[in-house]
């Protein structure tokens, strides 16, 4: 008989437990029940506290699962991005970005290099013994000039390729590091290659959570 899979992805994992506390809640409120139709306080007050606890704890699980949403897992050196880049003019560029997903956009770049970043988050070493692995989510896109002067003054392009708005694991371990212990750190990793007409880039992360980019034929 074979056995149970266990989710081995975190925002899976997190989904699970989540779950798993909200049943757990429901046979407290069933107790919670009886309980009062038994008229007996101290069983009612228990239960009542069982509930409260379950139901914070779902909810607790089921809010980081959502933060979580968005980003990969790092089990090796990952494909995150394949540019391509058309000249349109001096210093412009057109660069269609593909993600492993199928995910496709293009976007106009100013300068004479792109910079592709990533929010990268990894574990504690017991949450990495447990099976969870580093997580990463495509941050910004950008154009970069050699000359500093003009880099100065130049108008810059910038693209979020994050997005706006709602939970994000990065940014909650950022503001709130006592909030999840099992964090261990979170910050950003950038790789940057020249832009030439014709050109095409893999970008990949490693294990380790560092951006390389390699040109492709």
């Amino acid at each position: 008989m074979d056995m149970l899979a266990l989710p081995t992805s975190p925002f899976a994992l997190l989904v699970a437990v989540g779950v798993a506390l909200a049943l757990a809640g429901l046979a407290a409120l069933a107790g919670l029940v009886r309980a009062l139709r038994a008229r007996r306080p101290g069983r009612v007050l228990s239960r009542l506290l069982l509930l409260l606890v379950l139901d914070g704890l779902a909810l607790l699980a089921l809010v980081l699962a959502l933060a979580l949403h968005g980003y990969g897992r790092l089990t090796g050196e990952t494909p995150v991005a394949e540019l391509a880049f058309s000249r349109l003019g001096d210093g412009l560029y057109e660069v269609e970005l593909k993600q492993p997903d199928g995910a496709s956009a293009r976007y106009r770049l100013a300068g004479d290099d792109w910079q592709l970043d990533a929010r990268v988050v990894k574990w504690r070493p017991w949450a990495v013994l447990a099976g969870l692995d580093p997580v990463y989510r495509l941050d910004r896109l950008s154009g970069r000039w050699h000359d500093l002067e003009r880099e100065r003054a130049a108008d810059r392009s910038v693209h979020d390729l994050a997005g706006a708005g709602g939970l994000d694991l990065w940014s909650l371990a950022s503001r709130h590091p006592r909030w999840l212990p099992f964090v261990d750190t979170e910050y950003g990793s950038g790789a940057y290659l020249p832009m030439r007409d014709g050109a095409r880039y893999q970008v990949s992360l490693s294990p380790l959570g560092g951006l390389v980019a390699r040109p492709l034929p």
